[in-house]
């Protein structure tokens, strides 16, 4: 059942991350949030109008905290699966966990929808690190973690946290300092894009130009953040030569990288299901652990 609703449901602290001036917006009295809920439990958000973060806090945090974005092809938000779930999972990890309800490409309520959701992931990330150390976090362990679309967010806030697409009221950045991307989108190349992601974000006929921008294996340089790569060999819906891709162009620059090919698993797996890549987790908590982000 679909219903409309202005926020989601509270997890725990909701923040605003716009007040009252939301860059390139157009206003509208017709365009308005739905949720889906079953069980009284919000699976998915459609058409977001306001740009929150959802924090989770762990029992005994360990100063990482990661800003999760979660997939739906920049149609919907998977906000239970790839949200809520992966907050509690870090959560047990130490993590400091902030589910980012980001804004979906559209022309009705964004100048430049191709813009929004970069906008969104920038100002996340540059809000945790200025509130550090009211959770007390470290300004130097902030990642982002993105699934499917959700990944292509991540990915281009890794490659574009620089990009000046609104203004900002201090010097401080956008960056994170590391990525997990978990089955993302990676390129806007037809002949491995996710078409879906790409219309919603690009339009119908994006140039050359915007093509190889929002391919984020076009964009790696040696400061990328270190990452993480997770993808099933027999996802038909972004075949793994996405994540393939973009390891490639770490490697290529000697960016930190480790990259996880499952036989089974398909597209959306989330935390894991029968085949293997239910054991992703478990390989990201090591990589985690390798990286000296859970201390």
């Amino acid at each position: 059942m679909i219903i409309c609703n202005s926020c989601m449901q509270a997890q725990e602290d909701v923040v605003q991350l716009w007040e009252d001036n939301v860059p390139g917006a157009i206003a509208s009295d017709t365009y308005k949030e739905e949720l889906q809920i079953e069980d009284g439990i919000v699976l998915k958000v459609y058409k977001v109008t306001s740009t929150t973060l959802t924090v989770f806090k762990p029992e005994i945090p360990n100063g990482t905290s990661v800003i999760i974005c979660p997939g739906g092809g920049y149609q919907y938000l998977s906000i239970e699966k790839e949200g809520v779930k992966i907050a509690k999972w870090l959560n047990t990890l130490g993590i400091t966990a902030f589910v980012l309800k980001y804004r979906l490409p559209s022309d009705e309520i964004m100048k430049d929808k191709s813009t929004g959701p970069l906008q969104d992931a920038q100002q996340a990330v540059r809000y945790v690190r200025r509130n550090a150390s009211s959770w007390n976090l470290k300004e130097d362990k902030i990642g982002i973690i993105g699934f499917s679309a959700g990944g292509h967010l991540a990915a281009m806030l890794s490659t574009h946290y620089n990009d000046k697409v609104c203004e900002i009221k201090d010097t401080t950045s956008a960056r994170p300092d590391f990525s997990v991307l978990v089955y993302p989108v990676i390129s806007m190349d037809d002949s491995i894009a996710h078409k879906g992601s790409k219309k919603r974000l690009l339009g119908e006929s994006p140039s050359e130009v915007l093509v190889e921008k929002f391919s984020a294996d076009k964009q790696v340089d040696s400061l990328t953040p270190p990452t993480f790569l997770a993808h099933a060999s027999d996802d038909k819906s972004v075949p793994d030569q996405n994540s393939i891709n973009y390891y490639l162009a770490l490697k290529r620059y000697d960016v930190p990288v480790e990259m996880h090919l499952y036989q089974k698993g398909g597209h959306g797996f989330g935390l894991g299901k029968i085949g293997t890549s239910q054991y992703w987790t478990e390989h990201c908590e090591e990589w985690l652990k390798a990286n000296f982000l859970l201390e």
